[in-house]
This record gives C-alpha cells, structure tokens and sequence, in this order.
C-alpha cells in the first residue's frame, strides 16, 4: 500500500448486531482521509464493495453486486459515512454469526483499504401466527393462477431485552422471504390478533403501553398503509371483520399521534381522544 493510501481508513458500523432473516441490514462504512490529498470516491464502478464470511470463514453466497451510487469530494483530514443495505444481496437466511468486511478501490493511487471485520448475527424469532394469503388478481391478468404468499408474525427477544414484533412475507413454501420488518416493541404479556382482509391487506392489532394498543395495516409486499393508536378505555379493543371482508377497530378509544399513518394533517389536533366505537 502507498504511503497515501495507508492514511485512509474505512470502518462498518451496524445499528444492531443482530437480525432476523430478510430484515434490513444497513451497514454505514465510515471513510476517514489523512493522506493531505483530496479523495474523489463514486464516480467508477465497484469502488466500494463488500463480502460476508459466516462463523467458520466461509464467503456468503452473493444474489447480486450491491448498488453504491452517488459521487463525492472528501477532502483530507475530512470523514465521510455511506449507508447501505446489505440484506437483498448475500444469502442470509441461516440462523448464525456472520462478518461484513468493506473494500475500498482508489484506482488513481493503484490501492484497495479494507476495513476489519464487522461481526453480527442472524437470529430466529418465535412464531405466533401465519397465515397465506392469495395475491389480488389486477385486470390484465384475471384469469391467471393467483401467487400465493405467506405472512408470519415472529417476535424477537434482543436489543438490551426489548421484545419486539416482527412480520414477515414469504412465498408459499416460506422459503424465498420477500420482506421481514419490525412492527414495534411488544409487552411481554400481550397476545397481538392478526386478520386478512378480502384484498390481502394484513390487520394487526397488539398492546404496546398499559393501556395503549397499535394497529397497523399492511399490504401484500410488506408496506405499512396504515398506523394508528387505540386506548383502553371502558372497552377492550379488538379486530372484527364484516359480512364484506372489510377489518376494522371496534371498541376502545382511538387517540390520534403524530406517529399515525397516514400522517395526520398539521391543523388536526394532536393526542386528541377520538369518538369511541361501540
């Protein structure tokens, strides 16, 4: 390495140092340039790049190069951090502990950095409920077999003891996992109901406070459509579906956050106590 190039360091940090197979993986490489010249990163392919070993060295299989666009000037004696997500682009999906190392090609100088190993693992959460679901049919393609998918609530006991709910969306086998996320923090007493509604939509409903409850609606590829908070308040609130598939909220109060999705407009009250539902 030139005597240049061994004034640039780079270093993976992670938010967390534990993961459920499919969640989002960020890892941010922290670049930090002594060498009293100026770096000029992003404008060629490849010039940061990454690899994944699991606890007895093996390289984790890639799906795929992971994107890292966007050029930039970093100037010395200057630091830089680029986020990226690691989880759709190495085969992750087997509980254990893993490695992220970061590599840096400064073409002009002839050089490549490589930051140290960053470890984290994989977990597995505990399952509460599953269910599949079949994909609406859209107009083009009526008459064809509709996909099935699987949605699977987990929750996972980690990050200083939070226990949090998680929701997963697989294929039919559960193998290929379209998208694993993090609902919210889970009291450990509380039992969250889930419903599908007649469009696939997923309803859940669970207890996150000592009166307070979270509902949160999502969409067959995992995006959250709607949030809101409800209260315990002369009734328990709980999931019901009509003659027409529709779910909604009966009982408790709802309480309107600036939390909620979709966001509340800026001339709604705040933590205002909603009307009850019977």
């Amino acid at each position: 390495m030139s005597p240049a190039g061994a004034q640039v360091t780079a270093e993976v940090t992670l938010d967390q140092d534990q993961f459920l197979a499919g969640e989002t993986l960020v890892a941010a490489v922290r670049i930090t340039n002594r060498s009293g010249q100026a770096l000029h990163l992003g404008a060629e392919p490849g010039w940061l790049s990454f690899s994944v070993e699991s606890r007895d060295g093996a390289v984790v299989a890639k799906l795929g190069e992971v994107p890292v666009v966007g050029k930039f000037d970093l100037e010395s004696s200057q630091r830089a951090t680029k986020r990226v997500d690691l989880a759709p682009y190495f085969l992750l999906g087997q509980p254990g502990r893993y490695a992220i190392t970061a590599t840096i090609r400064i073409n002009a100088w002839d050089v490549e950095i490589t930051s140290r190993p960053k470890e984290f693992h994989i977990i597995e959460g505990t399952k509460l409920w599953e269910q599949e679901i079949g994909i609406p049919k859209t107009a083009e393609g009526s008459n064809a077999t509709p996909e099935v998918r699987k949605y699977t609530l987990q929750e996972a006991n980690y990050l200083r003891g939070e226990l949090r709910l998680y929701l997963r969306v697989t294929d039919e086998s559960g193998e290929k996992i379209f998208r694993t996320l993090p609902i919210g923090t889970l009291l450990s007493f509380s039992r969250p109901e889930a419903q599908v509604d007649k469009l696939s939509n997923l309803h859940v409903l669970y207890q996150n406070g000592a009166q307070s409850f979270s509902y949160n609606v999502f969409s067959t590829e995992g995006d959250l459509v709607t949030r809101q908070t409800y209260d315990y308040i002369q009734t328990h609130p709980r999931l019901q579906a009509d003659a027409q598939g529709k779910v909604s909220v009966v009982g408790g109060v709802r309480r309107v956050t600036p939390k909620d999705r979709p966001v509340p407009k800026s001339d709604a009250p705040r933590d205002e106590v909603a009307t009850p539902k019977p």
